[in-house]
């Protein structure tokens, strides 16, 4: 059995072969089974996880397209229990794989399936530390969803959102640099981070829960470590930026004969509600009806099927009504304009949850329809329409019959065009084209100037893809910093780069 992988380096400890040549006259793995009870005894029993049935839940991710295998899984309680992990790991060169709540999508979070290495669960660092008018530090075990709770509670906003927050982590929402449906106002996970706490490979506390908007002192160290995905530091908490609170939100839903017509019907929003728009959001008709086809409750709430669909969402600062009369008058122009075809205004919480739920239920409603390939992407906004437009044929040529499933937040020209199977072909035969449709997929966006990862991250699944998009000076500065802050590749090892 293959724990770790042998390290060479003096002083530290050669576990692979102390487990593969353990002597008779110490036991097998002696050496090996030293470090793993030293790591063990900073959590405590309970929290130092071997059983095999217990650790399935840190080892595979919800789409089940990676599973892996640990020596060890750890849930430390506190930044001083991880600073001891990773010094313990950093001298003995195990490598150590972050975890939040297990929601990425592109396999950041998961262990190899050689079980060479240890997970380190952020969960049980779940605290709020403090929470004043401008800003809150929680720990980065803290739910999104708690995260939004404890400002709501202060009087304040928190306005990052995701499908998943009431189980994504802040650490993991950091590391990944999440965007959601908020992004268009407030921007995204970067945006929202004043400060940080983080451990470093080599045990270090870096303490920088600063809480200011403006501290020009030298290079950033907050934005190395934020969408870095655990390869450079292990994020313990976070000073995040809060906001006073929308007095009154209108959501409403429109049907639009085309996707140019998204584009005119956002470039006008724009214009007219400047920065009360808070969302908008776009999704195509086949999007939508596997939402209603296969979320319970999910129900489009207009007279006739249209191509596409937006929803917008815009605050006001007073309860006056203002802002339900700012999306009349902009559907009541755009109507007038050929844009929209028939619209939906919500007129309580529970509509405005429910047309929610057509765009956040997306990712869920894909799965009964067999296998899917999908693509975190960004194209410049007024490219959406001609990548559409461009994606179409290129898909087709890998697989004819294929189901572009797209939507997204057209506001910052993040797509998640995703491909559904062809009805009736096989799945594993389908998803075996995988690599072959997103290499085409990220071809036509590198050649239109866009990103291959706009909130997904890296992980494991677009390590080749970031080689093939990212230019030799760009690679040589990443490796390089990882070199100075990870000399030993112990953080996350096989992710990202």
């Amino acid at each position: 059995m293959r724990l770790f992988a042998a390290v060479n380096t003096e002083g530290s400890i050669d576990v692979a072969s102390q487990i593969t040549n353990g002597s008779t006259r110490s036991g097998p793995g002696a050496k090996a089974e030293a470090v793993l009870q030293r790591l063990a005894e900073i959590v405590g029993p309970e929290h130092a996880i071997r059983d095999p049935e217990r650790q399935l839940p840190y080892l595979t991710e919800w789409r089940d397209r990676y599973q892996g295998r640990a020596a060890l899984v750890l849930r430390p309680g506190s930044t001083a229990e991880v600073a001891r992990i990773l010094a313990i790991a950093n001298e003995a060169a195990i490598g150590v794989v972050p975890q939040g709540g297990n929601t990425g999508l592109v396999g950041g979070q998961i262990p190899s399936p050689s079980g060479a290495e240890i997970v380190l669960s952020v969960s049980r660092l779940n605290r709020v530390r403090g929470v004043e008018e401008t800003a809150m530090v929680v720990e980065a075990g803290v739910t999104l969803l708690d995260a939004q709770v404890a400002a709501e509670r202060a009087g304040r906003l928190f306005p990052l959102s995701l499908p998943s927050e009431g189980s994504c982590e802040i650490g993991g929402v950091l590391a990944t640099n999440a965007g959601g449906v908020g992004v268009l106002a407030y921007g995204n996970a970067r945006n929202l981070a004043l400060g940080l706490e983080v451990v470093l490979a080599d045990g270090q506390v870096w303490n920088g829960l600063k809480t200011l908007k403006k501290d020009n002192t030298g290079y950033d160290l907050r934005d190395l470590f934020v969408g870095s995905e655990g390869t450079l530091g292990i994020i313990t908490a976070a000073a995040l930026k809060l906001f006073p609170r929308p007095r009154e939100k209108a959501i409403a839903l429109a049907a639009l004969p085309g996707i140019a017509a998204v584009a005119a019907l956002f470039r006008l929003a724009e214009e007219r509600t400047h920065s009360g728009l808070t969302a908008f959001e776009f999704m195509s008709r086949l999007s939508v009806e596997l939402v209603t086809r296969h979320v319970a409750g999910a129900r489009l709430p207009l007279k006739t099927p249209a191509p596409w669909y937006v929803l917008i969402e815009i605050a006001g600062a007073e309860a006056d009504g203002s802002a339900a009369l700012a999306v009349e008058r902009l559907l009541d122009e755009a109507s007038e304009k050929g844009l929209v075809s028939d619209a939906v205004l919500a007129g309580s919480l529970a509509q405005a949850q429910s047309l929610w739920r057509l765009r956040e239920a997306a990712s869920e409603a894909q799965k009964p329809e067999g296998g899917s390939i999908k693509h975190d992407i960004s194209v410049p906004v007024a490219l959406i329409p001609e990548f559409l437009r461009r994606a179409e044929p290129v898909v087709q040529a890998v697989c004819a019959g294929a189901r572009p499933v797209v939507f997204g937040h057209f506001g910052d020209g993040n797509v998640h065009y995703n491909v559904s199977q062809p009805l009736g072909l096989d799945k594993a035969a389908y998803l075996a084209l995988w690599d072959e449709m997103s290499g085409a997929v990220h071809d036509l966006v590198a050649e239109m100037g866009g990103s291959i990862s706009a909130e997904h991250g890296i992980g494991q699944m677009k390590r080749a893809d970031l080689l093939r998009y990212k230019s030799p000076v760009e690679l040589t500065l990443m490796r390089k910093i990882k070199a100075a802050l990870d000399p030993k590749g112990i953080l996350n090892p096989g992710k990202l780069l």
